[in-house]
């Protein structure tokens, strides 16, 4: 019989029990009876996690009775059945809705002395978790969808650590398509760092504005991962699978953000070796000359291998004449996929509807690209946010007024293709900070308020797009493409 849940049970006793009897130590509290509650947590924790799906198969049981009966807690119950009889195992799941006593025990004696033991508990508790489901070959979604739901109730009840805080996921760098293949190329070459702890990426995905949706479907694919991870060290079958994705939405949604840390998640994760993201488009896959894109196409693969491959508006590949080469490089992009299928991951990004055309239109990609990530639109509100983030950035703040003055501002755009979303906060601030100075041309002698501050008049002045669209006239503005 697989041991894996033996071995994690045992060592979340050692760990979690030397942890209490180092936050016991002074007090009277019997050193035994330490070491017995955090067994008594452990078997909490896996009934719950047997529970999370209702399945209770042979396997998970077994796997409990064989982890936990030399800890005399299953005297007289050593079957999967005998489990069952005893109501041991349904509605064990509820046990989840909250942090244990014992996790709040630890969380108090960090705030008072400074140390770390709740975070040791959650280390130890997601690895338990994670191996309590790894127990069946078929992961349900249910159970995955428990383990992130725990997963973010324990850190949110972490003390509080240094951070710095919320960030915006806003796509408002340079557009120069030059620049970014130098930044993409700089970052493969650059020397090989030793994973991060996933938990501390997750912690940066979760500290991004908005993208509720996205860091769900983030967090249910790394426990997937994870758990398959475990099943392949322990020589266990697991279901074949291929980690590429498509990202669909408007831009400025923060794809690459995401994509950045998620290559960050898989190398965490042991998925990919060296966890850079190399991000091209359509002129970095094709060439002019027959012959020359399936070498240009293998050229950035060879870039991206051990890492990501982000292919920013892939559908426009498809686009052109009879003498255009983006097909070949269709062809040449599906091709590589398969031959670096265990090596790298690669991420399709663009526009929902052109996305879900290529996919529909190109076997390759539907058998190659199965899951799909949509990141939606900001609302106003999220948008004043990574407004104000970018403002802070650039030592201004806005005042309550201007807040408001911007979040009208956001409100007035159309939310239809192309909607800029961070791209656009970042357009706000730039010229707020143009009509900012103008105001302050005629201020003899400005106070650092004076020339940090973003009011509601600077705000206001600057023109939507519909307001520019106004001024061009109906037969101008019906004619503009759009240049997302």
């Amino acid at each position: 019989m697989d041991r894996g849940l033996t071995k994690a049970v045992d060592r979340f006793a050692e760990t979690i029990g030397g942890a209490l009897r180092q936050a016991a130590t002074g007090t009277t509290v019997e050193q035994k009876k330490l070491k017995r509650d955090a067994i008594v947590e452990a078997f909490n924790i896996s009934l719950a996690f047997v529970d999370s799906d209702q399945r209770h198969s042979d396997d998970e049981l077994w796997a409990i009775v064989a982890a936990f009966a030399h800890h005399d807690l299953l005297s007289g119950m050593a079957t999967p059945d005998a489990l069952r009889r005893n109501d041991l195992v349904a509605g064990k799941q509820q046990w989840l809705a909250k942090p244990s006593d014992l996790f709040m025990t630890l969380r108090q004696v960090d705030t008072t002395r400074r140390t770390t033991f709740a975070r040791l508990y959650y280390d130890e508790a997601m690895t338990l978790a994670h191996t309590v489901i790894s127990l069946d070959q078929y992961t349900a979604d249910a159970e995955l969808k428990a383990l992130v739901e725990f997963q973010r109730l324990l850190m949110a009840a972490l003390p509080p650590a240094a951070s710095g805080g919320p960030q915006a996921a806003t796509g408002t760098g340079t557009d120069n398509a030059g620049q970014a293949a130098a930044d993409a190329a700089i970052e493969a070459e650059a020397p090989t760092e030793p994973p991060e702890p996933l938990e501390d990426v997750l912690a940066e995905l979760d500290a991004l504005i908005g993208l509720d949706q996205v860091k769900e479907e983030v967090r249910l694919l790394s426990a997937l991962l994870r758990v398959q991870k475990l099943r392949e060290e322990r020589d266990l079958p697991i279901v074949d699978s291929n980690n590429h994705l498509i990202f669909s939405g408007n831009p400025g949604t923060g794809k690459t953000t995401v994509g950045r840390l998620l290559s960050r998640i898989y190398r965490s994760l042991g998925v990919v070796d060296k966890g850079q993201l190399v991000e091209v488009d359509r002129s970095g896959l094709v060439a002019g000359f027959v012959g020359q894109t399936a070498t240009k196409v293998s050229e950035v693969f060879d870039r991206a291998d051990g890492g990501v491959l982000l292919i920013d508006e892939a559908y426009s590949l498809t686009r052109g004449g009879e003498k255009d080469f983006g097909r070949e490089a269709i062809d040449a992009v599906v091709k590589n996929v398969e031959d670096r299928r265990d090596t790298m991951v690669v991420i399709l990004a663009g526009y929902p509807k052109e996305m879900a055309d290529l996919v529909a239109t190109n076997p390759g990609f539907q058998s190659r690209f199965p899951k799909t990530i949509y990141f939606p639109d900001y609302t106003d509100e999220e948008l004043v946010d990574i407004l104000l983030i970018i403002a802070a950035g650039g030592t201004y703040n806005l005042t309550d007024d201007a807040m408001e003055a911007a979040s009208v501002w956001f409100g007035a755009h159309d939310r239809g293709r192309g909607f800029g979303n961070g791209r656009l906060a970042r357009n706000l601030f730039e010229a707020a900070v143009s009509r900012h100075a103008q105001r302050l041309v005629d201020v003899e002698e400005p106070t650092d308020d004076d020339l940090t501050t973003l009011e509601a008049a600077d705000i206001a002045a600057v023109p939507t797009e519909s307001d520019r669209e106004s001024a061009l006239g109906p037969s101008k503005a019906s004619t503009d493409g759009d240049t997302a």
